[in-house]
């Protein structure tokens, strides 16, 4: 299809230079022609979509790679094998099972300090997540007390172990035998157990701590932590004791309906016979 459209060109016309407008014919573009423009556009529009698409899934696999060939932090959990690779402690607080508060951390620091500058004796408290391998709380305490001291004598050691909710208390012979074996099995078998179980481990170190200076230092100790009386009390009656008061009630409703029955009637034949 043909439409009109003005040229411009430039003649000579009597020695001067003149721009002459003309119409010539233009093409207008056909239907075809117009079809076939918009499907190049289309495919491209595709094309570019596609490719902005393949770039998203491109970025995305790379911070994925990322993500798994980075080191990923997560919390450790303290095990014997720490308390093991460490050297002779300084301190006498080991919290590797990171459940002591800093309060307890310096009133218990103060007072081993204090206990051991009085009665040469040392006592180390530790806490760790779980065993891992030696057997139970006590082979581990003897094995860091025989790392730190070589052959202990006036050196013991509390343990705590989170995971399992129990523990140890053992030493030296010295300091085993100025505790003594009583007190040893009360705070094993009733400090350890019964605040560990609440999740009170500040309680249960600091009880237990209380009771072993106390024996230490000669002084009267602190008895231990007793349980919750949980025992549910039940508010009904059991059979037997429905069937036991049966007969009880029956002789007294009887009775009441005896009396009930018999007053009006005697009451009625004496206001008659007064009559």
């Amino acid at each position: 299809m043909l439409g009109v459209g003005l040229g411009t060109s430039v003649q000579p016309h009597g020695g001067r230079t003149c721009l002459v407008r003309s119409a010539r014919p233009c093409a207008r573009p056909t239907p075809r022609v117009l079809a076939a423009k918009c499907i190049v556009a289309e495919h491209r529009t595709k094309e570019t979509g596609l490719g902005h698409r393949v770039a998203g899934m491109i970025v995305a696999a790379g911070a994925a790679l990322s993500l798994v060939a980075s080191p990923v932090c997560l919390p450790a959990a303290a095990s014997e094998a720490d308390l093991v690779g460490d050297g002779t402690p300084t301190e006498y607080i080991i919290d590797d099972a990171k459940v002591l508060n800093r309060t307890t951390r310096s009133e218990l620091g103060s007072r081993l300090k204090s206990l051991e500058e009085a009665t040469g004796y040392r006592l180390e408290v530790a806490t760790v997540r779980k065993l891992e391998v030696e057997p139970d709380a006590f082979a581990l305490g003897d094995k860091l007390l025989g790392k730190w001291y070589g052959q202990p004598d006036k050196q013991g050691i509390l343990l705590i172990v989170t995971t399992g909710k129990d523990g140890a208390l053992t030493g030296g012979p010295a300091f085993v035998k100025a505790v003594g074996e009583d007190l040893v099995d009360s705070v094993v078998g009733e400090n350890i157990p019964i605040l560990t179980e609440q999740e009170k481990y500040n309680a249960t170190v600091l009880s237990s701590v209380e009771r072993i200076a106390a024996r230490l230092e000669g002084k009267e100790v602190p008895a231990a932590p007793q349980r919750a009386d949980t025992e549910r009390r039940r508010t009904y009656k059991t059979k037997a004791e429905t069937e036991q008061k049966k007969p009880v009630t029956s002789t007294i409703v009887l009775t009441l309906l005896a009396i009930s029955f018999v007053v009006p009637m005697l009451q009625y034949f004496g206001y008659t016979n007064k009559d």
